[in-house]
This record gives structure tokens, sequence and C-alpha cells, in this order.
């Protein structure tokens, strides 16, 4: 029995065995199995996993396009300049770790010298971020629970908004090295990944630079490296129309961010605010240089290629002669200054001498002046964006247009004389002409400057009846709009198409009294720009036709040279915005009449010794001075508008000197200023004409030699 129970035990164990090798077996076959789904129906995805990568797109900056005026003599270009760069990494680094870089960079450079223009770089944000980086912790424990719901970036907000002033003065902000720390990281935070972003390119030390470069090895992303500044070649001469950029601080501006993003800048880009900067931005820029980087899932770069070539700015030849300019600002400021002296008591509210110069026959703008009397200070600056904003009364200069309105209108003949004597209309006071000329007809008109035959054209168009002493009877009041229908042909009171980005379209009076028709036949009553005036008068000079000014000759393709211009992109022709509507016999009155305002007329004493056979017409218009709605002072603009020669014009010119002070012009201060820079004009082409000669002469000599 005992045999037995032996042999049953070992016939249980080979069993035992046999379930231990199945149940192995059956293990080895489902790693089996699953290796070969793996390997045969995942395998190409686990792949795919693997060599995974991603493409980021960096995009470089390029120098910006240069001017030149109309001889091709630079006048803005751009200045090398030393600066300290930052390209982030994938995905960027962390806070922390941008602090850190920051702390190393602030032992080579400085971002102001000056300790309060620091402080104004570092806000109080900047100070609530610094607290959080020391206190996320505590910050987040501040959070509502409905607060701690929001996605990361509205939380982040949430905690910058509870952080207090107690909190971030923990730190000592008078510490001028914990100022320039925080100022890196702020320009290090809004670095985008694999994009050059600029830490400092303003007075950047060759010692800073050096430091920098030397220890690079240490300070990852940060590169020193050669940028640019724009520079003036003539100071500040035609420096408000260039216009000006903003700085790498202040980026593009914040009102139009999605306007530059979605058209490839960067939020630290330097863009046009004002004047052709901002007009022609979209040539000057030139195309950003595009580099693609490959990234591992490691963030590791494994390579790069040029998308896009990068293409510097386009450059701008301008219509401006600026040495034209440049004497032309002499000469108003010149003026300015002596007349004021001549009687200061009397022209205390004089502060203006604003002068436009143009070619009537295509449009180019020769020279814009603004010479301005600081009235606290008695300094005279550079303002000439006032011809194209203010607006001034341009007395008689527009008896031209008030004429030609009669003339096509058919409310005066060619000839017709007009008894010019004072016109009283009750309620009003007396209207007269300077002096009492008797009957005279509409050249006439216009050589001695009568009030009296313009008021007469203007009670025709409104179809109304005159009696002296009596109000004008069955006045039809769309006269004004006809008159100034008139008038717009011309350029006045409508825009003249001045290529910068804002100018005034003038100021219309709003009261539709029956006299204040009247008034705006001879220029008393609506308000126009110099520049409206300079168009004016170059649709006179041009026999009707009305041409739109402008600032750019050329745009042409930037060659790396300052010396030598590249190949021309776009050249901008003469741009007749309207032809007048009127007969050209007209209009031939009108030119005779202002030639005979400088041979016999108005202007003789001024221009009897001008050798050029100017055309021109003056103006005086009272601008009274009010202050807390008490007439102060009475003052009068002198206005003159012209063009040369006569029979030939190739410049135009108009002249405003708002509140001079005085209502008898025998000063003369715009005649002395339009003889001036007419003689000028004229001694330049004289003198460049001269200089040609000679030069042609000497390369032909050359050449046979």
């Amino acid at each position: 029995m005992g045999k037995n129970k032996k042999k049953k035990n070992k016939s249980k164990i080979p069993f035992r065995l046999n379930i231990l090798f199945v149940f192995i077996f059956g293990l080895f076959s489902l790693l089996i199995l699953q290796l070969g789904v793996v390997q045969i129906l995942n395998g190409e995805e686990a792949q795919k996993k693997i060599d995974e990568t991603e493409s980021t797109k960096a995009y470089l900056s390029v120098p910006r396009g240069i001017m030149y005026d109309r001889n091709h003599k630079s006048i803005l270009e751009n200045e090398s300049t030393l600066s300290i760069t930052y390209t982030p990494p994938k995905n960027g680094d962390k806070p922390e770790e941008r602090l850190e870089l920051a702390r190393k960079l602030a032992q080579y450079i400085t971002m102001e010298e000056d300790k309060e223009e620091l402080e104004s770089m570092v806000r109080e944000r900047d100070k609530k971020e610094y607290w959080y980086l020391f206190n996320a912790e505590e910050a987040e424990d501040r959070l509502t629970e409905k607060e701690d719901e929001l996605d990361s970036g509205e939380k982040y907000q949430a905690m910058l908004y509870k952080i207090t002033e107690e909190d971030y003065n923990e730190y000592d902000w008078s510490d001028s090295n914990l100022l320039n720390i925080v100022a890196i990281k702020k320009e290090l935070d809004a670095a985008r990944e694999f994009t050059p972003h600029i830490i400092k390119n303003e007075n950047v030390t060759e010692k800073e630079y050096a430091l920098v470069s030397e220890h690079l090895y240490e300070l990852e992303g940060i590169d020193a490296k050669i940028d640019w500044n724009r520079v003036s070649n003539v100071e500040d001469t035609f420096s408000t129309f260039i216009g000006n950029i903003t700085t790498t601080d202040q980026g593009i501006p914040r009102e139009n961010e999605t306007y530059y993003l979605t058209r490839g800048y960067s939020r630290n880009d330097r863009v046009g605010t004002s004047g052709l900067e901002k007009e022609y931005e979209s040539v000057l820029r030139g195309q950003k240089e595009v580099i693609e980087f490959t990234t591992n899932n490691n963030d590791e770069i494994i390579g790069q290629k040029t998308v896009v070539e990068g293409k510097s700015g386009d450059d701008l030849v301008l219509t401006v002669d600026i040495e034209l300019q440049q004497a032309v600002d002499k000469i108003a400021q010149e003026e300015l200054e002596k007349f004021y002296k001549s009687n200061p008591s009397e022209n205390r509210y004089m502060e203006d001498a604003l002068v436009v110069m143009m070619d009537p026959q295509t449009g180019e703008v020769l020279a814009m002046s603004g010479a301005h009397r600081d009235r606290e200070t008695n300094e005279y600056l550079d303002e000439a964006h006032r011809v194209i904003y203010n607006n001034n009364m341009p007395g008689s200069t527009i008896k031209g247009a008030t004429v030609l309105a009669g003339l096509d209108s058919g409310v005066i003949r060619p000839g017709e004389p007009i008894y010019d004597t004072p016109i009283k209309i009750k309620g009003t006071p007396t209207m007269s002409s300077w002096k009492n000329m008797q009957w005279i007809n509409d050249i006439q008109a216009i050589e001695d400057s009568s009030n009296i035959y313009m008021a007469q054209i203007a009670i025709r168009l409104a179809g109304a009846n005159y009696q002296y002493g009596q109000p004008l009877r069955s006045f039809d009041f769309d006269a004004f709009q006809t008159l100034r229908n008139y008038y717009s042909q011309f350029g006045l009171g409508v825009e003249t198409g001045i290529d910068l980005p804002y100018e005034s379209p003038g100021i219309i009076g709003s009261s539709p009294l029956a006299g204040n028709l009247l008034y705006l036949s001879f220029g008393q009553y609506d308000a126009y720009t110099t520049l409206q005036l300079a168009q004016y008068v170059s649709t006179i000079a041009n026999d009707g036709y009305r041409v739109q000014p402008h600032l750019v000759k050329e745009i042409r393709q930037a060659n790396g040279s300052k010396e030598t211009l590249g190949p021309v992109v776009e050249s901008f022709d003469t741009n007749v915005l309207n032809r007048v509507s009127m007969k050209q016999e007209y209009i031939d009155r009108v030119q005779q009449g202002f030639r005979r305002v400088v041979t016999d007329g108005t202007a003789r004493s001024h221009w009897s010794n001008n050798p050029y056979k100017v055309a021109a017409k003056t103006g005086t218009a009272q601008n009274d001075v009010y202050e807390d709605g008490d007439l102060k002072e009475q003052t009068y603009n002198l206005t003159l508008v012209g063009y040369a020669p006569y029979d030939e014009p190739e410049v135009a010119f108009a002249i405003v000197v708002p509140r001079a002070g005085t209502g008898n012009d025998q000063n003369g201060i715009h005649h002395n200023i339009g003889n001036r820079i007419i003689n000028k004009y004229f001694e330049l082409k004289e003198q460049r004409m001269i200089e040609g000669k000679t030069k042609k002469t000497n390369e032909t000599e050359e050449i046979e030699e």
C-alpha cells in the first residue's frame, strides 16, 4: 500500500510541470503576438513618432530704404550701429531661465546710463512679474475658486492684478542694478522663437560690445551684431515731411497691432509713424529674410534653410530740391525774425511764415517751409507741417478764381466794367476796396485788387437785388455752394492729394448770411492751407489744369551703395486731377491780371526790380485775436501767390504770414520772401546749367585726350 501512494505522487509532478510549461508558452505566445502587432500594424506610426520633427520660421530684418532729393543727393540713410540681440530657442526659455540670462547680461551692458531713464523703462507690471517669479505659490493662493478655473493667460492676469505695491516693494527699486536686470528681462520676454530680438541698439559702447562678444559662450541666445539707425545728412531740413519711425522699444503701434502682425511684422519692428516714413512704409521696409528651422522632439535644431531671400527696402527719390529747401527755410526765418523785431509790440501775435514752391505743370513739390516763432521764448523753430495742417483766410489772393466763376457763370462779360464804390447791406458793416476805383473791368479788378468787383459777382451769382443800406432781396443761398464748387476746381476747400498721411481740406464757414457770401468772394470767410493756395495758383499758371502735388518722384531698387542709385521700380508722372470747366480765353484774362499786379498794380513797388517775369496776386485778410470772448487785437494775414516766368511757368509759390499785426503791407514781409525765393530758384538753375556745361566740356576733353 505504501508503494502505491508513492507512485501516485510521482505521477502528479509531470502533470504540474506540463501546466507550467503550457502557461509559460502561452505568455510567450502573447508577447510574440504583441510584438507582431507593434511591428506590423503599428510599426509605421511608431517610427513616425521617433522621426517626428517640426518646422519653425524666423523672420530677419533688413535695412530700410533711403531717401534722395531730386538731384540725387542723399538726405536720409542708415547708419551702422552696435547692437545686442537675443534669439530664443524653440518654445522659448522658462521665465526663471530668462531672469538668470538677464542677470548674466547685466554684468556687461547697461540699458540706460541715466537712472531716471532706467526707472522709466521699468513699469509697475514689470515689477509685479519680477515679484511673481519668486512668489508664484502665494500669488496662486490668492485666487478665488472661479479665478482658478480660468485659462492660463487669464489666470496669470488675475494673479498679477492681486499683486500689490507693498508686495513688489519688498525689493529695492532704487537699486540701479536691479532695474537694469528687469529692463533686460523685459526685452528677453518680448522675443519670438528663432527670431533675433534687439535688446539694445542705441548707445551701445565699444566696451559693452566687446564684453558681450567675449562671453557669448555663457550667454545662450545672445549675440553681438551690427544694426542700423536712421540718420539725416541735412540735419533737420525737411524733417517734418520725412517723418519718424518707432524705436525698437516702441515697436509696432499698439492701436494697429493686428494690421502689422498679419503682414509679417514682429512686435518690436521699427515702422513709420509720420510723414513719408509712414506714407511709403510698405516700400521702405523691404522684404524680411525668412529662415525655416527644423527641430526634433527634443527641440534641437537638426536643419535650417532660407525660404525667402531678404531684400533691403527700396529707395525714394524725392521731388524736393534740398539746396533750395535749405535756402527757403533760411529766408522764411530771417524775414519772420526781421519783421517781428521791427515792431515787437504790434507784431506780438505773429508766429509763422509759411512757404510752398512747386512745379505748376508736374505737381512736383520743390520746397515746403514753415518758420515758427515761439511766443513764450521768442525761439525760432522749423514747423513746416503747418503748410498742410494750418488753415488761414487767404484774402485777395483768390480773386482770380472769383473772376473766373463770374465769367464762366455768365454773370459778368469779359472786359465788363463795374463801378467800384462802397457797398452797404442793412445790418452789416460797410464794405469797400482799399481805394475808390470807380469804373474798372475784370483785369483791372485783379490788378488793383477790388473787393467791390468781387462782391458784385457774388450778388449776381445769388440773383439778388441790391440797394444801398437795404437787405439783399431775392437772395439764393445756393450761391454759397455754386461759388465753392468753382473754388474746389482749383483745389480750394478740398484735399490737394499730396502723398502724405494727412492734410487739412480747409475750413468752410458755417454761417449762411448773405453778407458772408460777399466776404467769401474776396477771401475773408473760408480758410485754406498754404499748399491749397499753391495748387490754386498752379492751376491758373497751368492753363486750368489742376495737378496733384507730390513729394516722391521715383522708387528705386536698393543696390547697397549710397553713391549710385539702383534701377527705377516706379516713377510718378504728372497726375491731372481735373481741368477747370471754363474757356481758355477767361483763364488768359486772369493770367494777364496776375502779371499786371506785378508790373502796374498793388505789388509793383515790391517787384519792379525782379528780372524773372513774375505773375502774382497779393492778399490781406483780417484775423482778429480774441481772449475770453473779447476782441484783443486786430491782426492781418499777409498772403502772396504767384508763378514765373509768366509766359512759360516752371515754378509756382504761395506765401502766408498769419496775424502780422498790421493791415498796411508796406513792410512787405511776404513780398520780401517772394522775391528772395524766386531769385534763389533761378540762381540755382543757372548755376547748375553752368556746372553741367563745364562737366560736359571736361568729359569731352578727356575723351579727346
